[in-house]
């Protein structure tokens, strides 16, 4: 996913940065990181308050398994629903949810 289609999505939102996170890219919005996108899927910043949303949307975590330990490990960011990618107002209410998970968690 290429930098000016990320700032597409977030247009709603406001204003983005994309820096190089996790051999990927991670989102950050007035200095909060709300997204990454990681193997070419974005995904958005989830919080115990915030994860009943996604689940009920149907949304996946980010979830790899560990090289040292080989277990698995939930990493604190989900998918998007399909339909947010079409409906700038519906991807605007998932990205505010991921601002406030990442003002939440303080980072």
């Amino acid at each position: 996913m290429d930098n000016e289609r990320i700032a597409e999505l977030f247009e709603g939102l406001g204003p983005v940065s994309i820096r190089k996170l996790f051999g990927g890219k991670g989102i950050y919005f007035d200095d909060v990181i709300i997204a990454v996108v990681i193997r070419g899927e974005l995904l958005l910043k989830a919080d115990e308050q915030s994860v009943p949303d996604f689940e009920a949307a149907g949304c996946r975590q980010w979830t790899y398994t560990g090289t040292r330990h080989g277990k698995l490990v939930a990493m604190p960011y989900w998918s998007i629903p399909d339909s947010a990618f079409d409906d700038p107002d519906e991807m605007t209410v998932w990205a505010r949810r991921a601002y406030e998970a990442g003002r939440r968690a303080g980072k």
